[in-house]
C-alpha cells in the first residue's frame, strides 16, 4: 500500500454542498479514503452551477469538479422515505459522514448526527455551519464573504483609507474544511482507541476567528486598542517599516522584517526614526527608492546581505519557477487541471485521482453494494 494512502479502507459520506464541507471530504479522500457524494436528485450539488467564471467542464463549473474530483455520486431525496432509510443504511457501514446544514436543518429531516449516530455509534460526524449552532446569528446564510464581514478579517487588509478589503478567496469555506478535517482525524484516532464515535463541529466564523488569533490575542491584551494599517505599502497592521509591499521600476517587491539601519545603506537612503511611530513617513521613503530600480537588481542586492525580500509573483509567474515545478503542485483529474494534496508523507504526495462524478453515476452500484 502507497504511504501517501494512509486512510485506505475508510468509507466517508459527503453530505455537503459549496465548498466547506465537500472541501474537508477532498483532504480525507486525497488521503486515501473512499468518498461517496450525495447528490439532490436532478439537480445535484449546487455548487455544479455556481460559476468563478464563463469556464466549466462537462457542464459544471471548474469550482465543482476541482472540489469533487475523486469522489462517487448516489442522488437521494431526505424527505423521501426510501431515499432517508437508504442514507441510514449508508451511514450504518460507514466511518465519516460531513454535512455542512443551517443548524436544525438536518435534524428536521431525520438525517442529523444524533440521527446518524444512532444507526452507527462508531461512526464520526463532521458538521461545518456558518455562525455556530445558537446565538442572534444562527439563521444568518453562512456564505464566505458575509463570514468574513462579521469577523473583523476586512480591517487588517489594505491601506489606512481603502476601508475594508475583502481576502480575495474564500478563506473562511477553505479554512473551515481545513479545520473539519483535523477534527475528524482526531476523533478517528480517540475511536481507533475507545471505540466511540464523535460529533465534530466548526464554523466559517470560528474558522476566521482562530486565522486571526495572533493580531486578536494582541486586541485583547493592550487594552482593546484597534489596528492601524499603514498609509500605504502596508501588509500587517502590527508591523513596523519595512514590512510591505512595493512598486519597483518593473514589478513589485515584498520586504519583510528587517532593522532599518541594515536596509538604509543598500538603499541609499537615510531611514532614521521609530520604526513603528514614523512607519508611513518611513515607507514612503523606501518607496521612493525602490521605484528607481528594476525588481531583479534590488533582488540581487538585497539577497547578497540576506535582507529577507521576495518578487510579488503574478499566477503565470509563479507557475514558471523551479521551486513551483519542484513541489509537483499540478496533476490532471479526468478532464480537470488542478493541484495535488499539500501534504507529503514519507516523502510521497497522493497521486493523481479522477475527476468529479456526474450525477448519480455511481448511485446503482452503491445502492447494489450496500444492500439499499
Amino acid at each position: 500500500m502507497s504511504t501517501a494512502r494512509l486512510l485506505d479502507g475508510l468509507v466517508v459520506i459527503d453530505m455537503a454542498q459549496f465548498l466547506s464541507g465537500p472541501s474537508a471530504a477532498l483532504r480525507l479522500g486525497d488521503l486515501g479514503a473512499r468518498v461517496i457524494k450525495i447528490e439532490r436528485p436532478g439537480g445535484g450539488d449546487i455548487c455544479r452551477t455556481l460559476y468563478l467564471s464563463d469556464t466549466e467542464i462537462g457542464g459544471a463549473s471548474t469550482l465543482f469538479h476541482a472540489i469533487n474530483r475523486g469522489k462517487e455520486s448516489i442522488a437521494l431525496d431526505y424527505k423521501d422515505e426510501r431515499d432517508r432509510a437508504a442514507l441510514l443504511g449508508l451511514a450504518a457501514r460507514a466511518d465519516v459522514v460531513i454535512q455542512n446544514f443551517r443548524p436544525g436543518v438536518a435534524a428536521r429531516l431525520g438525517v442529523g448526527p444524533a440521527d446518524l449516530r444512532a444507526v452507527n455509534p462508531r461512526l464520526v460526524v463532521g458538521s461545518i455551519s456558518g455562525y455556530g449552532g445558537e446565538g442572534p446569528w444562527v439563521d444568518l446564510p453562512g456564505q464566505d464573504l458575509l463570514a468574513q464581514a462579521l469577523s473583523g478579517v476586512m480591517w487588517l487588509n489594505g491601506s489606512a483609507s481603502d476601508g475594508p478589503v475583502p481576502v480575495g478567496l474564500s478563506v473562511g469555506d477553505m479554512l473551515a474544511g481545513h479545520l473539519l478535517a483535523e477534527g475528524i482525524l482526531a476523533a478517528l484516532v480517540r475511536r481507533g482507541i475507545s471505540g466511540e464515535g464523535a460529533t465534530v463541529e466548526t464554523s466559517l466564523l470560528e474558522a476566521l476567528i482562530d486565522f486571526q488569533f495572533e493580531v486578536l490575542t494582541t486586541h485583547l491584551n493592550d487594552g482593546g486598542r484597534l489596528p492601524r494599517r499603514t498609509a500605504a505599502h502596508g501588509a500587517h497592521a502590527y508591523l513596523a517599516a519595512p514590512y510591505g509591499v512595493y512598486r519597483t521600476a518593473d514589478g513589485w517587491l515584498a520586504l519583510a522584517m528587517t532593522p532599518l539601519d541594515r536596509l538604509a545603506p543598500l538603499l541609499g537612503c537615510e531611514l532614521g526614526g521609530d520604526p513603528f511611530a514614523d512607519r508611513d513617513a518611513l515607507n514612503a521613503m523606501i518607496a521612493a527608492r525602490l521605484e528607481t530600480g528594476s525588481t531583479g537588481d534590488w533582488m540581487a542586492r538585497l539577497r547578497a546581505h540576506d535582507i529577507w525580500c521576495a518578487p510579488v509573483n503574478d499566477w503565470p509567474a509563479l507557475l514558471s519557477e523551479e521551486a513551483f515545478r519542484r513541489l509537483d503542485m499540478v496533476q490532471q483529474a479526468g478532464a480537470l487541471a488542478t493541484t495535488r494534496a499539500p501534504v507529503r508523507i514519507d516523502g510521497e504526495r497522493p497521486g493523481a485521482s479522477a475527476g468529479a462524478p456526474a450525477i448519480d453515476q455511481h448511485g446503482e452500484t452503491i445502492r447494489r453494494e450496500f444492500d439499499l
